[in-house]
């Protein structure tokens, strides 16, 4: 399913999704495909999904018009 397809089915909600297409440009991964896995009710019970996400699970507003995550490298530590 295309991200357009799920804004124009949930306007202006969370949603959690799964990511089954997408490709990276300058350290920011674009999704171009998705699977709906559950649409949210509130803002906090979309934080509470949103921290137990694991592998290509995310949640999402649909009021963005692209899905575009950054993606940052784990902090590198030293130790002695």
């Amino acid at each position: 399913m295309q991200w357009q397809e799920v804004r124009t089915i949930y306007p202006d909600q969370y949603v959690l999704l799964e990511i089954l297409g997408s490709h990276t440009k300058n350290n920011i991964q674009y999704v171009d495909e998705v699977a709906l896995v559950r649409a949210i009710q509130t803002p906090s019970e979309a934080t509470k999904e949103l921290l137990k996400c694991k592998d290509n699970n995310i949640v999402y507003h649909t009021g963005q018009e692209k899905i575009a995550i950054e993606l940052r490298e784990p902090p590198f530590y030293r130790s002695r």
